[in-house]
This record gives structure tokens, sequence and C-alpha cells, in this order.
């Protein structure tokens, strides 16, 4: 198998042109059929045209001879088209299919025969001559060892799976069609029609491999790939996250390490397609002969539906991958238009105060969501037996206090994060699963729960959000009157990894600026607790009431406690953290209510999303629980009838709703007329 760049040979001349230094006779040990002893060759022929140039006397033999290409592919991989590149006009016959092999010329032909150079220096060390000349061996190995990474990272580009948990040794040893049929062309196309399409298709595996990883990535924290359209924007909390886990140092050096792996992967994935189809056009007959065998043995194996430990042989899944992304990208266009039509239909869009929520006027309700508090919380083996305890207590005193409570299960939206999407979902009775959906919504006037409370006219709507760092539009469409964001809150202590404050906190100045004021109307309140959110390290602890103060008694706690990257890498670790942040969310909760609470209070708390796969599993379901609490008997008999559980632990077999379906439930349930 010859890897040459050029089949041509110096013509052989009656005269021999006049030379400084004595000819050389070609190495015993050169071999025509390597392309690292070529270039060698090469090497040394270029340097004695140059030397007959210097001496005036070749300009007739070099006006008679044709140019000679160079190589250096054992440098790096790609080199073969920087040397085309620097080679003087090349012709597109130097690399024509089909071009038979003949070995090049080798200084010292027609000059002197098999004079050996003076000293006894080897062919090919002489100056000038390279260190491929002076360490063949080395410079062979290097070339073929080179051919195969590129060879193994277009591989691994075309069979690479989307998730995590589908990495398998058996995944790499099917037979890529991309590959046979992209070997086909490159065979048949000359030089550089070859060189293009090897450079597109090089950057098409770069992108691919990247979108792979951010599908892994994805569908590890988020229970979802990567949308192409949509999930740009997620980076810049992204970044906000890392900055807050990490450190602003940190998160640079993240981000700088992904942008780096970005550009390497896109052109190591380029040169290594480049690379191939060189040597595919330098060697066609043997090339030629591969494909054909590949391609018949990939149409036996995908005919037999041959499988190796399950997994077929005759592999597509480089266009499969592509065709599901263009569909999703369809998808998410269309779905824009649709979503927003049905945005605009609302069964109570047209509900007149005196018939909106009439069962429950008089009340103070508290909507409130829990970071994260998913199935898994009270359920997987690892978590459960901590927040299940938790809540047996936490519901022991509520009944000592006189309150009671029901819970069932809701279908988020989102999983392990985006929780504005769990937010929007469960307030405005749509399936709010992506950001476009998110922004059509809260762009719009569809009743939100909230705002339900609001149009009665008997109802201050207030918002404490201590995750809020930043202007938010979207109070208006909620229609919350008052919003106390984490700036808001008086709060002087420490953050605790992405939580700006305790739980305890929030709680605690909650009733300090908002619900120990008089009032002329009850209070719809909705508040969202962070200290459950990722990497559940360092956490807060509960303090004794009198002093929480202005958070400062937090700075020691938050000190001693554990650091995030002790936490996050570690999937055990991970899930003994995140149980304890789930009870202490739930303990502050009840803690507030029992102190706080009246026989007019109704207490609506739930989870947004489940946290994310290395704590809830890769296959875990999208439920979180929901409760509504109370102390009036009378607000728990209006749903009787849902088939909830007693208590703050919902059974396992309990009601499954979509997070969608709650606002016109409760709605109906406590009196609300539909007026569409």
């Amino acid at each position: 198998m010859s890897f040459k760049t050029s089949s041509r040979q110096l013509p052989n001349t009656d005269e021999t042109p006049p030379r400084d230094e004595p000819t050389q006779e070609p190495h015993a040990d050169t071999d025509t059929d390597t392309d690292t002893d070529t270039e060698t060759d090469t090497d040394t022929e270029t340097d004695t045209d140059e030397d007959a140039a210097a001496s005036g006397e070749g300009e007739a033999a070099a006006g008679a001879a044709p140019d000679v290409t160079t190589t250096e592919e054992a440098a790096s991989i790609g080199s073969d088209e920087a040397l085309d590149a620097a080679s003087p006009a090349p012709s597109d016959e130097e690399d024509a299919p089909g071009t038979p092999d003949v070995p090049d010329a080798v200084p010292g032909d027609g000059a002197g025969g098999g004079e050996e150079p003076p000293g006894g220096e080897p062919s090919g060390s002489g100056p000038g001559s390279g260190w491929r000349g002076r360490h063949p061996v080395t410079a062979r190995t290097l070339a073929w060892t080179t051919t195969l990474v590129a060879a193994a990272l277009v591989l691994f580009a075309l069979l690479m799976p989307s998730r995590s948990d589908s990495f398998r040794p058996a995944e790499f040893l099917r037979l890529p069609v991309e590959a046979i049929f992209g070997g086909a062309l490159l065979i048949v196309l000359p030089r550089r029609p070859r060189i293009a399409l090897s450079v597109a298709a090089g950057l098409v595996l770069g992108v691919l491999t990247i979108l792979n990883i951010l599908d892994i990535g994805f569908n590890e924290y988020l229970g979802r790939g990567f949308n192409v359209v949509l999930d740009w924007s997620l980076f810049g909390d992204a970044q906000a996250y890392l900055q807050d886990t990490f450190g602003h140092g940190g998160a640079l050096g993240i981000a700088a390490l992904a942008v780096t792996l970005v550009i390497a992967i896109l052109v190591l994935m380029t040169l290594s397609v480049v690379r191939l189809g060189n040597l595919v056009a330098r060697n066609t007959e043997t090339a030629t002969r591969t494909t054909l065998v590949l391609a018949m043995a990939w149409v036996t194996c995908a005919a037999l539906g041959v499988q190796y430990t399950g997994v077929p042989i005759a592999s597509e899944h480089a266009a499969l991958v592509v065709q599901d992304r263009a569909a999703r990208v369809r998808n998410t266009l269309r779905d824009e238009a649709e979503f927003a039509k049905i945005a605009k239909k609302d069964d109570f869009a047209n509900t007149p105060p005196d018939e909106m929520l009439t069962d429950l006027r008089g009340k103070d309700m508290i909507v409130t969501f829990i970071e994260s508090y998913g199935r898994s919380a009270v359920e997987d083996p690892v978590i459960a037996p901590d927040v299940d305890a938790t809540l047996t207590a936490e519901n022991e005193k509520l009944t000592r206090a006189g309150f009671a409570a029901k819970s069932g299960w809701l279908t988020s939206a989102t999983y392990g994060g985006s929780s504005w999407l769990g937010h929007s979902t469960f307030l405005s009775g749509l399936w709010i699963n992506n950001q476009q959906r998110y922004r059509t919504v809260t762009a719009g006037d569809h009743l939100s729960l909230i705002s339900a409370f609001k149009r009665t006219g008997d109802y201050d709507t207030v918002g404490v959000m201590p995750g809020i760092q930043k202007g938010w539009p979207e109070q208006k469409f909620y229609g919350i009157d008052k919003l106390y964001d984490a700036f808001h809150l008086g709060y002087k202590g420490p953050k605790f990894s992405w939580s700006t404050m305790p739980d305890q906190y929030a709680l605690t100045a909650f009733e300090r600026l908002v619900h120990s004021k008089k009032h002329d109307k009850p209070l719809m309140s909705t508040i969202i607790l962070t200290s459950s959110h990722q990497p559940w390290a360092p956490l807060p602890r509960t303090v004794p009431q009198d002093q929480v103060g202005d958070g400062s008694v937090y700075d020691a706690i938050q000190k001693a406690g554990k650091k995030p990257g002790d936490i996050i890498t570690s999937s055990q670790k991970s899930k003994v953290e995140y149980g304890k942040a789930i009870s202490y969310s739930v303990t502050s909760l009840i803690d507030y209510l029992v102190k706080y609470g009246n026989k007019n209070t109704v207490l609506i708390f739930l989870g947004d999303h489940q946290p994310i796969a290395r704590v809830s599993g890769s296959h875990a379901s999208r439920d979180v629980p929901v409760s509504i609490v109370a102390k009036d008997p009378k607000v728990l008999d209006k749903i009787a009838d849902w088939g909830w559980t007693d208590g703050l632990q919902p059974e396992h077999n309990a009601p499954v709703w979509k997070m969608s379906s709650f606002r016109d439930r409760f709605l109906t349930a406590y009196g609300s007329t539909p007026h569409p």
C-alpha cells in the first residue's frame, strides 16, 4: 500500500547537472511503499533542486521536469493539505483516482549512481534532510498513529450516543453507513472538490459531536435533549450558576475550557477527515476494494438484523440524529404558532369577579414552591428515609396546631432545572415546557391563579422571590402587586451557593415585611424557597427564631458547610445532601405556618420539578408532591373527591395529574364559574 502524494519520477537525462556535493545513493532501508520514506525522498529531492537552482546550471532540467510535491503527513493531522498549498502549481492529475503507484526518484539518480556520501553518512541524514531522514522508523510510526487517531475520531463522532447511560463498547463496534458513503465520494472526487467536501464533512461532524455533548449534559440535568432553537439563552443562567457555585475564577476557567474544547473538536475533526480523504485518494485501488467489502457487509448485516449484545452492527446513527434534530427544529417552529392560539383560549377568561373563588373569600392564601422537591425525595431508597421522617414529624406538628393536609402528585413540565417553567405551568394552567412558550404566555393576558384572586377585588397580591436578582417583567403577567426579590428582603448574610438566602430567613422576612402588617384585604402570597437548589452545599440549618435577625447569624454556618466541589461530583453524596436540603425547606415552611398561621390561613405548597438525573435517576418520573394545608375543615372538604392522601406525604398510588390541570381544577373546586 503506497501513501505517496506524487506518482512522478524525475526524468532521466543524458547530462547530469553539476553538483557542489557528491550525489547520494538511496538508503538501503528505503521503502517506497511508506508515506514517511516518500517524504524523506522528496525532501532530499527538493534540496537537490534548490542546489541546482543556486548554481544557475539546473534551469534546463528544471524546465523539463515536472514540479515535485512534498508531504509532511507525520507532523500533524491534515498536514498533507498544508504541503499541497505550499507546493508550486500542483496539478489535479497528481491525486487523480486510479493513478498508479510509482516510486519517487531519489537524489543522486543519473548523477553518479550508487556513490556513497563522504564520511559514510547515511542517506537522508545530511544537512537540510529533516528529522524524518534521521528517524525514519519514528516518522513512519507517527504517521500511522496519526492516521489511526484520525479514523478513531471520525468513527467516534459517527457513533457517539447522546445519553451518558448509552456509552458501552458495543455502540462503537458498529459499521456506520455514513463512513462508507463518504469514503466512496472521496474516492471519485478530484483533488479540490475532495478537499472541500472533507472540510465540510469535518465541520459537520464537529458540530454533531458538540451537539451530542450538549445533549448529554441537558439529559443529565434537565431530562431532555438540547434544543438548538431555544436553549442558547440558558447558557447565561448556567454561567451565573457556575459563578455562584465555584466563584468568579472557577466559572471563568470552566467557560474558557468549554470554548477551547469546542474549537479543538471542530479543528481536529476537520483535519481528521482531510487526512483520511488524502489517504483514500492516494490509494484508490485498495480504498475501492475496502469500500465495496464494507458496503456489502453493511447491507448483509442490515438485511439479517445482525446484532452484538443487542446493538445492531449496521449503523445509520449519525443520519438518524441529523433527521431527529431537523424534526425537532420544525416542531419547535410549528409549536410557536400553535401555542399562541392555545394561550388565547381560557375557560375562565371572562368569569366576573363575583363568580370567582367564592368559597375562599376571606382566606389568607399562601402558594409556596420548594425548589427541586420531587417524587424521588419521598420514594428514593437513599433519600426517602430522612425526608419521610421529616414529613411525618411535620405532619404531627401540624395536627397538634389544629391544621390538616391532603397531598397528591403533579407531573411537572420541566425536570432538573428551569424552575420558571414549572411555576408558570402551575399558575397559568398551560403546559409551559420550553422558553418559547414561557415568553409567549408571559407576554399575553392569560389568567394566572394569582390574577384570579386579584380579579375578585378582595385580595392584595404579594411575591417573595429571593431567587430573582434582576428585572422581572413577568410580575405584571402574574398579577403581583408588590414584589420582594433578593435585594428587598433586608438580608445581610452570605449566599449558600446559588441560593441567595436561607428559607428560614426568607419566611421570617415575609412575616416582618408583609404578613404581620395590617391589611384592608386578605393576602394572596406567592413564595419561592431556594435552599434546596443544587449543588446542595453548603446547606443552612435552622436557628432559633429570635436569632435570625438580618441573616448575619448564617456566616459561621456557611463557612462551616461543605464545599460544592465535594458534593457535585458524587451521586451518592448529592443524594444525601439533597435529602437534607428538602428536609430543611419543609421544616422551615411548616415551622412558619404553625407559628404565624391562623384559622383563615390556607397553604398550597409543591415542588417545581424533580432534581437532576444524578440524584433522581436517569429514567425517573417528572412527578412532584403537592399539598393543601388549612385549619378550616371546609377548605379540604371541597377537594374530598380528588382522592388525595391525608397528610403531607402522598401515597405512591395517589392520583397523578399534569401540573397544567391544577389551576382549572382548583378554580372549579372553590366556586369559580367558567366563562370562556
